[in-house]
């Protein structure tokens, strides 16, 4: 068996091949272009039996990645913080691309279920959508805090009741009053107002867009009280196919839901996981919050914790654990429909 390590960078692939002891065979660097790919499955092809390793860094190991999978190659995903030890543990000192690209190696070969890769689906296209949206709510809510100031020197005492500027109808009313105003802070306070005005409209139709796609894709985690269009749509495009975690105990940990064992002895405790997925914490974190809020499922749960002595922040803790746990099941359950969806059509086609 063959493990052929990948250090990838935006212009240069760096691979390595190590056997199953870790003893280096050979190295080769080829442009990070499809061409250079084809150059790396050449140089590849002499070892029959072999496992590519990519470090997980998407933005640059993307394309190598898709184009290994494409062509029948078996690829594993290295979270980069495994590097650090298997680079310590190397007898050759510095840092390089063929040092990093070997210990990218052998730290596939030193760990048992690595997540293997697969071809990414419609996943990845709501989840660029739902970052790009995130990015317009970002760069709005900058405008906006900067026309609330010019809005304070022009006319103080009469800003617009907060939360507000999003309304087409709060928005026509500030234009017309500024249009009374002369000089350069009225001038771009009415850029603003076009900018807010344009940039609402896009939000708004990304978020129908959006809405559409995750009805299709995740009717069952819909389902669930206190999960909307746009936790949904986070939760299955961060998870990025829900397939890939063995068990609903690792997609815990991913999500950084599960609690990390800080024990030695007979003192068994466990302490808060500040790693994890954080986007998706913060989804569940907005599902616990809301079913609390509501009186969902989650609110008896979390009047028993409360009731056994715990803090609002550990039965809040204890719900985003239970809510990892059902989201796993949901969202099984929706990768599963899909597939028998699929399987008619595949077939028809």
């Amino acid at each position: 068996m063959v493990i052929i390590g990948v250090d990838s960078h935006k212009r240069t692939h760096t691979v390595v091949a190590v056997d199953e002891t870790g003893r280096k065979l050979g190295e080769k660097t080829a442009p990070a272009t499809p061409d250079g790919h084809l150059e790396l499955r050449a140089w590849a092809g002499r070892s029959p039996d072999r496992t590519w390793a990519l470090e997980d860094c998407r933005h640059l190991s993307r394309r190598l990645e898709r184009d290994l999978l494409r062509a029948g190659e078996r690829v594993l995903r290295v979270p980069p913080r495994l590097m650090a030890g298997a680079r310590r543990a190397g007898r050759e000192p510095g840092k390089s691309d063929p040092i990093d690209a070997l210990a990218v190696a052998r730290a596939a070969l030193r760990e048992p279920d690595l997540p293997v890769a697969v071809l990414e689906g419609p996943e990845r296209d709501l989840r660029l959508l739902v970052d790009h949206r995130d990015d317009l709510v970002a760069e709005r809510t900058r405008d906006m805090a900067r026309l609330r100031w010019h809005l304070h020197e022009l006319d103080p005492g009469n800003e617009p009741s907060p939360r507000s500027l999003d309304r087409a109808k709060v928005l026509a009313a500030l234009e017309a009053r500024l249009a009374t105003f002369e000089g350069t802070v009225a001038r771009l306070a009415r850029a603003l107002v076009t900018r807010i005005r344009a940039l609402t409209a896009e939000i708004n139709a990304l978020e129908r867009e959006i809405t559409g796609l995750v009805a299709a894709l995740a009717p069952s985690l819909l389902a669930l009280r206190g999960c909307g269009a746009l936790s949904a749509a986070k939760l299955v495009g961060e998870a990025g196919g829900i397939a890939r975690f063995r068990s609903r105990a690792a997609f815990a940990r991913h999500n950084g839901s599960a609690p990390v064992p800080v024990w030695s002895g007979n003192d068994v405790r466990h302490r808060l996981s500040r790693g994890g997925n954080r986007q998706l914490n913060a989804a569940l974190h907005r599902i616990a919050i809301t079913q609390v809020r509501i009186g969902a499922e989650g609110r008896r749960y979390y009047d028993q914790r409360i009731a056994a002595g715990d803090t609002t922040t550990e039965a809040y803790r204890a719900l985003r654990r239970r809510l990892s746990d059902e989201v796993y099941r949901r969202m099984r359950d929706d990768d599963g429909l899909l597939a028998t969806t699929r399987a008619p059509l595949a077939a028809a086609a």
